[in-house]
């Protein structure tokens, strides 16, 4: 499954975990402020330009997270068994599920007019192509101002405050907020003794965090992803800020081996990334490649109509 999360230190970054069990051979792609982007009833000509990782089909992004030149960021995570998408309606504005992301990006500049947006129109089930049916995703979306989680469920669109700045698979959102209660003891400080007049003590480092969730499941990688971005300290140059973001990211990793999906088949972190969201440089690390990659969007010929791609730079790098 996957982690995205949010980091301001100084500047404004965000960033995900993608966990599969397999790559669809994702390209870091910058899309042009004049590349059209396909809606219902024509094509968006002209919006504002992107950076982020995603899969081209037919020379078409199929974007899995990015940020625009205004610093907006989103990015989308399965939400398998909850994520319910309405048919096209007659009268009614909707957005194809695919085209979200570089919709909102394209047209909207901040969080609160990705809020007005969403409130004028539905996610609708047309898939990109036969081949290709809509996946069950719901969405985090930021800037440096604050953060929202988009669902679309059975009973409609919802948008919600994210007050912690990360999310997960399932379940929904207000569960994933809600199960933080549960970890109310759990501190990065030494415990204090509360369970009796007993003399007890503190015989290792670290004991604050008993009881935070160490296993692989997404409720728990919220907790524990959500607990170490919280408790997050590092020094404020560009280098430092982006090293704790990966770090963070770090904390909910999967490594191959650990969550078996089917025989032989094991889930992993693909690639990390972090994305710069004022100077917009879109950083990623891969599986087998520890190496931070840089890709700058303002290094791309931002009033064309091409997209710009790199593939992923997947080999250790020593």
């Amino acid at each position: 499954m996957c982690t995205a999360a949010t980091y301001c230190n100084g500047d404004f970054y965000f960033g995900r975990n993608l966990d599969y069990e397999f790559s669809y051979g994702e390209h870091v792609t910058i899309t042009p402020r004049n590349y059209p982007i396909r809606l219902h009833g024509g094509a968006l000509d002209r919006h504002y330009a992107m950076i982020g990782m995603a899969h081209i089909q037919n020379d078409y992004p199929l974007y899995y997270d990015a940020v625009n030149e205004k610093g907006l960021c989103i990015a989308g995570l399965n939400f398998v068994g909850n994520a319910v998408y309405p048919p096209v309606t007659q009268g009614v504005a909707s957005v194809p599920q695919y085209a979200l992301i570089p919709w909102l990006l394209g047209t909207c500049a901040t969080v609160a007019e990705a809020r007005n947006a969403l409130a004028r129109v539905v996610v609708d089930n047309t898939p990109f192509a036969p081949e290709l049916p809509c996946a069950q995703l719901h969405w985090l979306v930021a800037d440096r101002s604050g953060c929202i989680v988009v669902e679309a469920t059975a009973d409609g669109l919802h948008v919600y405050d994210d007050p912690v700045g990360v999310l997960t698979n399932n379940p929904p959102f207000p569960m994933q907020l809600f199960s933080l209660n549960n970890c109310v003891n759990v501190s990065a400080k030494p415990p204090v003794n509360r369970f009796s007049a007993l003399p007890l003590d503190t015989y290792s480092r670290g004991m604050g965090g008993i009881g935070l969730p160490g296993d692989l499941s997404s409720q728990s990688r919220f907790v524990r992803a959500a607990f170490t971005k919280l408790n997050s300290v590092s020094g404020d140059s560009e280098g430092e800020s982006v090293s704790q973001f990966f770090h963070i990211l770090g904390s909910v990793e999967q490594q191959r081996g650990c969550c078996e999906v089917e025989p032989g088949a094991y889930e992993y972190t693909i690639y990390t990334s972090c994305c710069n969201a004022a100077r917009g440089i879109y950083y990623y690390t891969t599986y087998d490649n520890h190496q931070i990659t840089a890709v700058d969007l303002h290094r791309a010929e931002l009033e064309g109509e091409a997209l710009s791609t790199w593939p992923l730079v997947t080999g250790e790098q020593i």
